[in-house]
């Protein structure tokens, strides 16, 4: 019999699911067609394949060569089918035994000399195949990443001549185990590195251990981005699970260096990032950065100068938790949980405000440069700070605050305890609680003197329905940080603190 199928996979969204790499070698003029949907790249396989199988000292057959990627109808993407291919030539020229090679599934890209290259996607289509079969032969360098998932032995080889020589077995090979990939940063970073700021500091703390989303405003030099890059020394940690979810994201992006991510993302896009980079698409979508961000932070510096539409799209995945990017093929939904924190300067100069500098804008200017980013997004933020220019006594005397350590406790302490109130809930942090919990959960645990003081604010200021409810999601962590069961007058009042409108 001149047919052979080979086992793989494909990526759709995040989603993987089971490619068949169907393989036929036929009589007729020499000819080597690959259908199913291929995409650019996998078209050039056959070149890669045919001068891989040369350079790895194998004859490529002069024949009529057909290789099918079913299911037929849907666009398959990436140069992962390079491995299978050649696996399947090499079944059907009797180099390898059909039997034995079905027990596999395969992914890889072909060198010109039959190395092994890396590829993205693994883990989610390991994922999607973990029912039909649980060896998986890869590239070395995505070896670890398949181990991620329980129960399957992940093979990494670094060419081609070794993959054969292990399915003839003539080369010993064990399965690679699980390694975790951290989250390198360049330097050693502190909270108490940043001089002053003590309120926006608590600002960050309650961010960090309820999810809320913050924004910082204030004068250049005054510590924002300091003080924001610092929030990855006080982020809880994640479980298994959002573990094993980040893991498949970075996988389909391609970022996935070594394992398991066991560190909350941090991303910094900059402002001149377009709107598809921000939220994920393409012709075949990809996740963008609010993606990425997903399960950690996403701090988006000098927030005015990002395009008002780019800024706009941040609406939907605030409060769903996902972005849904449409497209002819199909519809993708990727999962965008995230927490945001935004810098700003509080006028085009930087100077509104300083008590050291003169600002030199006019008002339309200023209003015009805080009205690009609208009232509507204005009111997903839990959190507003407003930074003062560090005394110069302080900057002077260089008297550090509190370790990231000493926050990091209590951030953890809080984070157990919500673990604890929502064991029995989709909901994870205090900033994500739907209005049905924060009636259980912040309501109903304030005593007469609490919703007085709620209400009397609600009509000063004038807070909208939205606004409201995170006031009281974010007095919520408050009272959680101190450990207290009850929302007091005083967590009432520090969070409405944090909800007062820019200067």
């Amino acid at each position: 019999m001149s047919f052979v199928k080979v086992k793989s996979g494909g990526i759709w969204g995040i989603e993987g699911y089971e490619v068949s790499v169907e393989v036929d070698i036929s009589p007729g003029l020499p000819s080597f067609n690959i259908v199913g949907l291929p995409d650019a790249a996998i078209k050039e396989a056959k070149e890669r394949v045919r001068s891989a199988l040369k350079n790895s000292r194998f004859s490529f057959p002069q024949k009529r060569i057909t290789v099918n990627l079913s299911p037929s109808h849907i666009r398959k993407q990436g140069t992962l089918y390079d491995l299978p291919i050649a696996v399947g030539i090499l079944a059907l020229m009797g180099e390898l035994d059909k039997d034995r090679v079905a027990r596999f599934a395969f992914l890889g890209e072909l060198s010109l000399d039959g190395e092994l290259s890396k590829v993205s996607g693994v883990l989610p289509i390991v994922i999607a195949l973990r029912q039909s079969t649980r060896q998986f032969i890869l590239p070395l360098p995505n070896a670890h990443e398949g181990a991620v998932v329980e129960n399957i032995e992940a093979y990494g080889f670094k060419n081609l001549s070794e993959v054969i020589d292990f399915l003839n077995l003539k080369r010993p090979a064990s399965p690679v185990s699980l390694k975790t990939q951290e989250n390198k940063t360049e330097e050693d970073m502190d909270l108490s590195d940043v001089i002053g700021q003590s309120l926006a500091k608590k600002a960050l703390e309650i961010s960090a251990a309820g999810a809320h989303n913050l924004s910082m405003i204030g004068t250049p030099g005054s510590g924002k981005s300091m003080l924001a890059r610092r929030i990855r020394t006080i982020l809880p940690p994640m479980s298994f699970e959002e573990s094993l979810e980040v893991s498949t994201i970075y996988s389909v992006a391609g970022l996935l260096s070594e394992g398991l991510i066991t560190q909350r993302p941090y991303r910094s896009p900059h402002h001149t990032a377009s709107e598809v980079a921000l939220i994920g698409g393409g012709s075949v979508p990809s996740p963008g950065e609010i993606s990425l961000s997903h399960r950690g932070v996403l701090f988006l510096d000098e927030l005015p100068e990002f395009p008002r539409k780019t800024l706009e799209v941040l609406r939907q995945p605030l409060e769903e938790g996902k972005i849904n990017i449409s497209r002819a093929q199909g519809r993708v939904s990727f999962p965008a949980r995230f927490t945001l924190i935004t810098a700003q300067n509080p006028c085009p100069c930087g100077n509104y405000g300083n008590p050291y500098k003169e600002c030199t804008c006019t008002p339309r200017q200023i209003k015009a440069y805080n009205s690009r980013i609208s009232q509507p997004l204005k009111d997903r933020i839990d959190l507003r700070v407003w930074f003062d220019p560090v005394e110069k006594e302080d900057l002077v005397k260089h008297k550090k605050g509190e370790s990231s350590k000493d926050v990091y406790a209590r951030v953890l302490n809080a984070y157990r305890i919500q673990q604890e109130r929502f064991k029995n809930s989709k909901t994870d942090f205090n900033g994500r609680m739907t209005n049905s919990e924060v009636e259980k959960f912040c309501l109903n645990m304030m005593d007469t003197e609490s919703k007085k003081l709620l209400k009397d604010a609600v009509e000063r200021l004038k807070l909208s329905a939205r606004s409201y409810f995170r006031t009281l999601k974010v007095a919520r962590t408050i009272a959680d940080l101190d450990q207290s069961d009850y929302i007091k007058p005083h967590h009432i009042a520090q969070a409405l603190q944090f909800r007062m409108e820019e200067r």
